[in-house]
């Protein structure tokens, strides 16, 4: 929206400034920022007294998480609104990139919110069924899918771009939407499944977003592309502005977050996030890239597949607890010691992706 004071300038004031992508995406963040620090402690008080006894735990988890219960749900409104607020204030909203983004990452959170709503309002854990919230992703991501594939240059056009082999491009043809169906899905449900301890999935998905928001400028400046020898999307740029809103507000969201959390994302906020990541990645052409720089949340999915098809064969675990995280704190780690450590894999990791950039 402000990019069109853009048309009060005459090249050399300040106005100008609203034309660079970097200069916007600086103000998305402050934006988001202030919005989590504003609005978080109001909704806070408001989920406390709408939700009552707070999130349901578990029977059956980790017995440290009983001294969790009452506290509230449904955190990722935050997130959420302080995304959409700076997003649609900051970006060029005639960017299809842009909407495409927000499509996934709102539909998502309404399930999500779905979900949450139904869990606290009937205090069971078994919210939405699996099957529903499925079917309702997997529309929501080819619709997503096919949306990016019109706007992509025809050269990459349902292809998959695979990360070091610049040359390489594999033509999926009918197989782009499933493809990139899974990559959506597969993003959102995997950061739900991370979302377990206090801090645990917000501070990685920051870092996830981050390292895609550069790869989305990268791959969306010309001069960028021809430099790191990487594949020209023209205007994913754009999408630097949105990642700049997530790490704002996921922030201001993990001032509240932190141990002991005063609120949890749920999957309002866990769903919309993870489905975000991997509209980016689809978008960007680096859905292989997300795998490397969101791997903590792959081996987080792969723990809970391989514990769950490991005990349907043999009656017995891998694990002590699935999702990995889990087994950690079975083992008799601290949460914080987890949390802190998966923070730094997941830092690891982002540099690594980041790293595809110019090994080619």
């Amino acid at each position: 929206m402000l990019y069109w004071l853009t048309l009060l300038s005459d090249g050399g004031d300040f106005f100008n400034l609203f034309r660079y992508i970097t200069f916007r995406a600086g103000g998305a963040f402050l934006t988001a920022l202030i919005f989590g620090f504003l609005f978080g402690r109001p909704l806070i008080n408001v989920l406390r007294r709408r939700q009552g006894k707070g999130q349901p735990i578990r029977d059956d988890g980790p017995e440290g998480h009983f001294a969790k219960a009452g506290t509230p749900t449904m955190g990722g409104l935050l997130i959420v609104g302080a995304l959409l607020t700076s997003t649609l204030l900051w970006a060029r909203l005639d960017n299809p990139f842009v909407w495409i983004v927000l499509f996934v990452t709102m539909s998502f959170a309404i399930i999500g919110f779905m979900d949450d709503y139904a869990k606290v309002s009937k205090q069971t854990t078994a919210g939405v069924p699996g099957k529903v919230r499925l079917l309702l992703g997997l529309v929501i991501a080819a619709i997503a899918s096919y949306w990016a594939a019109q706007y992509h240059p025809e050269a990459l056009q349902n292809r998959l771009a695979l990360p070091v082999f610049k040359d390489t491009l594999i033509n999926l043809s009918y197989f782009f939407v499933p493809f990139s169906v899974i990559v959506i899905v597969g993003a959102a449900n995997a950061v739900n499944l991370t979302d377990g301890l206090d801090g645990l999935a917000i501070m990685p998905v920051m870092i996830a977003a981050g390292t895609l928001g550069v790869i989305a400028y990268a791959v969306g400046r010309v001069d960028f592309t021809d430099y790191l020898d990487v594949h020209y999307v023209p205007g994913t740029g754009e999408i630097l502005i949105f990642t700049a809103g997530i790490f704002g507000g996921g922030l201001g969201f993990l001032w509240y977050n932190a141990p002991p959390a005063a609120v949890f994302m749920g999957d309002t906020g866990s769903l919309a996030l993870g489905g975000a990541l991997g509209a980016i990645a689809v978008s960007t052409k680096h859905e292989i890239v997300l795998a490397i720089v969101g791997g903590l949340f792959v081996i987080e999915a792969l723990s809970v597949i391989i514990q769950v098809l490991y005990f349907k064969k043999t009656g017995k675990r891998v694990f002590l607890m699935a999702p990995i995280h889990h087994h950690y704190e079975q083992k008799g780690w601290a949460e914080s010691t987890i949390v802190i450590r998966f923070w730094i894999i997941s830092l690891i990791l982002a540099i690594i992706g980041l790293a595809t950039l110019k090994v080619r």
